[in-house]
């Protein structure tokens, strides 16, 4: 492709509100242009780096048995609605109606659809196992689209979809997809780790992301550098201390005027923060008979923990939360900053699961200036639900090893779900099995972020002149810059000769034909980031050849022209090579 035709061009500068890296060179280089807060529009060169990520992913999920078909983005709402997440899905979901007034749905995803298509086309167990996947478009009306590609509204994903007759079936896809994400990601180019997460709005019996580290990551993770646990902080573990035993002590009333807070309260009755309960008031939107209802919500931990809001979220299955206002707090007979489940009326009670082995806690006693001392679960108050709903931290000790758990930032580039019976059961999804019985299919849900991965990959791969493509995801393999000789046309005429030859051996090349300065040509060279720079020049010629240089060194060399051809292969073999000994097969680890 010559520069002088590309449907694009570079910029000096970034927009101001462009604040990651990888979005100010995605935009100074030309590959992407914003149309609104989180869409895209893709220019050639995204393009093409991004049909080369889709042909990665589709080679994989090939390889292990995956089908590709395409999917409509626009859905009848009738099978949301059938499956239930019309209902506890918010705002981010973009509903509209047709021109008959019928509810319509743009993709989120596609477990509806998916079990609309296994209802339609599965009779029988001889049809199972199977694995489908697409490539297609998205929408997610997110709150607050950032980062440029990380978090956008429109978006590409592969999401892959097994079914299975049995709950070993699935097990064997879900490692399938675990070890060829892994794959896909080394192929790209990016290092990414696998963590345990929460199901979210997907539903299923267990969840992983796969996260590349790096500080602009939305996500906390908590990792053991000892044994290897990592999961998401939303999900994630830890061994809690435990108290010495004790005895039930009776309840008693104390005085502890000024202490709202826990750190006050322990510090006025000289105790540790673990013999304290601390009381967290939200309102939760919960489903009850296909209807929205909202319940008062008072959640225990003890005091040298924090709640965690996911956790809470799950433990009671809301679809949102938000914290207690005072008056809702008053009206179940609590008071704010002396708050307990003693005495409360008309709340749903959650404790965390290491409240029940901590008798004697001191605890609100719901009036002004006092607290309990000895407030024990089971004898003083009965909790509705307990859980895990404590927040691991980093120093926190591991679950499983118990060593102290360290805290990353990451951004998630792949998810896989163990769906199980979930849209089989909501949808009607069933199969005869070898005996003539009726069975539920059972099924995995597997997505990419096409867009955000190469958003990442960028973010991984640039130095302060531009970006640094890998090899695989490169726009173009080589970038063929030409110095014009006004007083000649040797120059001129051997970068055509190159260009032609070049590609006539199937070598993708970015041909600079402008007419720019050398300082202009170079630095957009660096901007794009392809793996080669050959530069044509007067000079050049004079020493012997053309000069080639890789992206990512400072070396160059000057390469005989008639043997251009002959080097850039050789030169490429050596970065394949280079790229494909760091894709390595990864072994299961639940975590």
């Amino acid at each position: 492709m010559r520069m002088s035709r590309l449907f694009s061009q570079t910029l000096r500068e970034a927009p101001g509100d462009a604040d990651i890296t990888s979005h100010q060179l995605l935009l100074r280089a030309g590959f992407i242009r914003p149309l609104a807060a989180g869409i895209f529009s893709y220019l050639p060169l995204a393009r093409r780096a991004l049909t080369k990520i889709e042909n990665i992913v589709r080679e994989e999920m090939d390889a292990i048995g995956g089908q590709e078909i395409t999917m409509p983005v626009v859905h009848p709402a009738d099978i949301w609605k059938e499956s239930g997440r019309w209902y506890a899905i918010g705002p981010e979901m973009g509903r509209f109606q047709d021109r008959a007034g019928r509810d319509m749905v743009l993709a989120m995803t596609h477990e509806e659809i998916v079990g609309d298509l296994v209802r339609k086309e599965i009779r029988s167990y001889r049809q199972l196992p199977a694995l489908i996947y697409h490539i297609q478009t998205k929408w997610r009306d997110e709150p607050r689209a950032r980062g440029g590609l990380i978090r956008v509204r429109e978006f590409t994903m592969k999401d892959s979809y097994s079914l299975d007759a049995d709950w070993d079936g699935l097990d064997k896809q879900y490692r399938a997809h675990y070890t060829a994400y892994f794959r896909i990601y080394n192929r790209c180019g990016l290092d990414v780790i696998a963590v345990k997460s929460d199901t979210g709005m997907m539903g299923g019996r267990l969840a992983h992301e796969f996260m590349y580290l790096t500080p602009i990551g939305e996500d906390t993770l908590l990792v053991c550098d000892h044994c290897g646990y990592a999961a998401n902080r939303e999900v994630a573990r830890f061994k809690k201390p435990e108290l010495p035993h004790e005895v039930p002590l009776p309840l008693e009333k104390v005085a502890t005027p000024g202490t709202t807070t826990i750190e006050s309260l322990a510090k006025f009755l000289g105790l540790p923060e673990a013999k304290t309960a601390k009381a967290v008031f939200m309102m939760a939107t919960v489903s009850e008979n296909g209807q929205d209802a909202q319940k008062f919500v008072l959640a225990i931990v003890r005091g040298d923990m924090e709640v965690n809001e996911t956790k809470l979220a799950n433990a009671i299955k809301a679809k949102a939360m938000r914290a207690a206002t005072e008056d809702e707090i008053r009206a179940v007979g609590a008071v704010p900053g002396y708050g307990s489940p003693v005495g409360v009326k008309n709340a749903l009670v959650v404790v965390d699961n290491a409240v029940p082995s901590s008798p004697n806690l001191v605890g609100g006693a719901n009036e002004e200036g006092y607290h309990f001392l000895n407030v024990t679960h089971g004898r003083d108050y009965e909790a509705q639900i307990v859980a895990d709903i404590a927040a691991a931290r980093e120093g926190d000790a591991c679950p499983n090893c118990g060593q102290p758990l360290k805290a990353v930032r990451g951004v998630e580039v792949g998810n896989i779900f163990k769906l199980g019976t979930r849209y089989s059961d909501a949808l009607g999804c069933t199969f005869l099995d070898n005996e003539g019985n009726t069975k539920p299919v059972i099924m995995g849900s597997y997505g990419i972020g096409i867009g955000r991965l190469l958003a990442c990959v960028a973010e991984a791969h640039h130095d302060e002149y531009g970006l640094c493509w890998p090899v695989s995801v490169a726009p173009y393999h080589v970038h063929l810059v030409l110095i014009r000789d006004t007083s000649g046309s040797a120059a001129n005429d051997t970068a055509e000769a190159i260009y032609d030859g070049l590609k006539r051996d199937g070598i993708e090349v970015l041909y600079d034909d402008r007419d720019e300065r050398p300082g202009v040509k170079f630095n957009d060279a660096d901007l794009i980031g392809c793996p080669l720079r050959l530069t044509v020049s007067k000079k050049a010629l004079e020493q012997g050849g053309v000069e080639m240089k890789r992206r990512t060194s400072k070396d160059k060399t000057i390469v005989p022209v008639e043997e251009i051809v002959y080097q850039v292969q050789a030169e490429l073999a050596i970065l394949w090579d280079e790229l494909n000994r760091k894709v390595v097969t990864m072994d299961y680890q639940e975590a």
